[in-house]
């Protein structure tokens, strides 16, 4: 694939015939603006996105955006790799926030009070997404990180919001904390990586299970068979765009407008018909996200 193929946005799919909703992406790192990104996703049937938070300034945007517009609904949260990154500085400024001073625990609960604040806004759908990070972040970073999750999910519970977890490779330590905490009465595992097994778990807590673009990958078959088990009234489907494209694409851009691709392999895989999934979708999203 050329340079300039692999940049370009992949084509608009066919359009969805029953209107579904993005559960999660970040408009904020998409090129083009928030207007633009919203009438291309609804050309193809996707009128409704959830705008995720990652930081304090992310967050702060993600409700902004939401207020100014009727498709948009926000979450707000300190990413799990955002946590230790407040704590113990960021010399290299891996973030979009640029190189940090530590700033220990201080640092994070100032951050930790402006989400919650941010959480009580009506259209704040959300708290997320927050949970554990075992890739990205090394044993020195998981006391801010469990801290953080541990206050995110207070958090969600005192303001009645859904809470969107981010899970990579710590299903154990993820599952493990929310029942020691107690799991607010909305969960949503965004980006769902567990395997049937921990599907079957999910599913008996009643946690929704979002789906994203590398459940098309061709080594993602334990991601299928994690699909195939969930229960229909309990399926999301997100881009986490510009992130995660779905194949044929992979590599390329991702932005909501390509959550048809991904709908459609999810179909397949559960044996629905595109109509029945995205009415089972479209109504699961609103329900987690109360809007």
């Amino acid at each position: 694939m050329s340079k300039s193929t692999k940049d370009a946005p992949p084509p608009l799919p066919e359009p969805l015939r029953v209107p579904v909703a993005d559960s999660h992406t970040h408009l904020d790192m998409q090129g083009g603006t928030v207007t633009e990104a919203l009438a291309k996703a609804a050309s193809v049937g996707v009128t409704t996105v959830v705008q995720v938070g990652c930081d304090v300034n992310g967050s702060r945007w993600a409700a902004e955006t939401a207020a100014a517009h009727e498709a948009v609904h926000a979450t707000v949260a300190l990413h799990p790799n955002e946590a230790p990154r407040i704590v113990l500085g960021d010399p290299d400024g891996w973030s979009r926030q640029g190189a940090r001073e530590a700033g220990g625990d201080a640092a994070l609960d100032a951050a930790l009070a402006e989400i919650d604040a941010l959480a009580a806004l009506p259209h704040v759908r959300g708290v997320g997404e927050t949970g554990l990070d075992h890739f990205r972040t090394g044993p020195d970073g998981m006391a801010a990180q469990q801290r953080s999750f541990r206050a995110h999910i207070e958090i969600a519970k005192r303001h009645g919001k859904a809470l969107v977890i981010h899970d990579r490779e710590a299903h154990d330590d993820v599952l493990r904390i929310l029942r020691e905490e107690g799991a607010p009465d909305t969960v949503v595992f965004h980006c769902y990586s567990g395997d049937a097994e921990m599907a079957k778990v999910c599913a008996e807590a009643g946690y929704f299970m979002s789906f994203a673009g590398n459940v098309t990958f061709k080594n993602a078959q334990p991601l299928r068979d994690a699909l195939a088990v969930a229960p229909p009234e309990l399926v999301l489907v997100e881009t986490d765009a510009p992130f995660l494209t779905p194949a044929p694409y992979r590599g390329r851009p991702n932005a909501p407008y390509l959550i048809p691709v991904t709908l459609r392999a999810m179909a397949e895989v559960k044996g629905m018909t595109e109509d029945a999934l995205a009415s089972a979708v479209a109504a699961n999203t609103a329900r987690a996200f109360a809007y």
